[in-house]
């Protein structure tokens, strides 16, 4: 493994010599970046499409667009961003000047999930450009095609004192935990999510752990049904539902659950036809484990019908769409994230506050979604529960909002990253303080006589 502690020590040397100390030096980069994405926008979606069956189209919208938008964003306020802070002395701690001075943390490691490959190992990076990081980025094994990609491209664009990349698996990914860094960036699953935070542990390192859960999507009697079903159809079956945030269940009123799932199920043929696996916009499970893993779920039971797809084919990781009714909330399915095209449907009936009941009573999800025309209603779901972000009345576009946090809560994550917010997790807000020699009252310092006691207890 001495491949892997050599791309370690080429970033080390970069961030001791000051390769991002200057802002000019951080927006070349990030520039860089932005070209390697447009010259190579083919390219990537072809890497994306073996790994995930992702059309060109939505590897636009959900991998190169995104991280297009959030380079631009982060450019756009880079300068802002990196200005110190000025803080106002409180008066009797002057004269001086009190400022926040962001600092970059050192190097990092970024170890990125397969789902949405090529996006979440490149949208960690950009912060930790901004902010002044040297990197160690650590794609998915599980995505080869688009992995390789990555290496090939950061390898071809971005300076190599700044910037590296390790393939391959759990050896690798095992070496590069066992080194000390200074802020370590996880995207993955919980299980994993312990293995890294024991690791950085080890160190003391700041870690962020972007992690998932069951994202459930509440349905009221006054939504409206026909918008609600399209945009949870469309939430939940882009990337064939290995989306950390998609609608993992649907908690909707009995009132209105019928005509639900008869929407539900139209919308998912007009999107994808009656046969979703000619369909060029739906895409494929990642590989045969987790095929195989989604088809126990399907076997399980639990459920009383199969609203809408069921159909498997392991050989060519396809699962359809699938809409499942009368779920028990014991049932497998309802176990743990589903991270597939798999969507239960479950009915409440005595008002939101039991669909509220139903969700608090389980870990914190990274994502929650309200469809109410309410918005009293809305309200007190965004009160009364929690989770990593809440979109009410649409399904996943709160992470597109680059001003907005994206992080989870609990066992669905901790710390969050896009905009500033990313920036501030890649940087040490360093507060500085700065006094002249004069004037130096002896009133701070013993012997504290009485006059002096009184005056400083006013003070203090």
């Amino acid at each position: 493994m001495n491949a892997v502690l050599e791309q370690v020590a080429a970033v080390r040397k970069g961030f001791a010599a000051g390769a991002l100390t200057e802002v000019t030096a951080r927006r070349t980069q990030l520039e860089r970046v932005r070209a390697m994405l447009t010259d190579h926008e083919a390219d990537l979606a072809d890497a994306l499409h073996t790994d995930l069956g992702k059309s060109a189209t939505e590897a636009r919208v959900t991998e190169t667009g995104f991280l297009l938008n959030e380079i631009d964003h982060t450019l756009k306020h880079l300068d802002k961003w990196t200005r110190p802070e000025k803080v106002r002395l409180p008066l009797h701690l002057g004269p001086g000047k009190a400022h926040v001075v962001p600092e970059p943390l050192g190097t990092v490691l970024i170890i990125a999930p397969w789902n949405y490959p090529l996006q979440l190992t490149l949208a960690p990076l950009i912060p930790a450009l901004a902010a002044g990081n040297t990197v160690v980025l650590k794609p998915s094994e599980v995505a080869p095609a688009t992995s390789a990609a990555i290496a090939r491209f950061v390898g071809e664009y971005l300076d190599p004192s700044v910037v590296r990349v390790v393939e391959g698996g759990v050896d690798e990914t095992t070496v590069l935990l066992a080194e000390p860094w200074d802020h370590i960036f996880y995207t993955g699953n919980g299980t994993v999510g312990r293995v890294v935070l024991r690791a950085a542990a080890e160190h003391l390192t700041p870690a962020t752990l972007e992690l998932g859960g069951k994202s459930p999507a509440i349905v009221t009697d006054s939504a409206n049904v026909g918008v609600s079903a399209r945009r949870i159809a469309w939430g939940k079956f882009t990337n064939a539902g290995q989306t950390c945030i998609a609608p993992d269940y649907v908690l909707v009123d009995e009132r209105v659950a019928p005509a639900f799932v008869d929407a539900l199920v139209a919308e998912t043929r007009k999107m994808y036809g009656s046969d979703p696996a000619s369909s060029a916009d739906y895409g494929r499970v990642v590989n045969e484990r987790h095929v195989t893993r989604l088809q126990a779920l399907l076997d399980g039971g639990g459920y009383d019908s199969v609203a809408t797809g069921g159909t498997v084919d392991a050989a060519n990781r396809y699962i359809a769409p699938t809409v499942l009714t009368g779920v028990d909330p014991q049932a497998p399915v309802m176990d743990d994230e589903i991270f597939g095209p798999i969507l239960p449907v479950l009915t409440y009936s005595h008002g939101v506050t039991e669909a509220i009941e139903f969700v608090n009573a389980r870990p914190k999800p990274l994502a929650l979604y309200a469809f109410t025309a309410d918005t009293a209603v809305a309200d007190r779901v965004v009160a009364e529960t929690s989770a990593g972000g809440v979109t009410v009345n649409h399904a996943l576009m709160h992470v597109a909002v680059p001003d907005l946090p994206f992080g989870g809560v609990g066992p669905s994550g901790m710390g969050a990253y896009h905009g500033k917010a990313g920036f501030d997790v890649f940087s040490h807000r360093k507060p500085v303080l700065r006094r002249r020699f004069r004037p130096d009252p002896s009133l701070a310092y013993p012997p504290y006589t009485a006059l002096k006691q009184r005056v400083l207890k006013r003070l203090f």
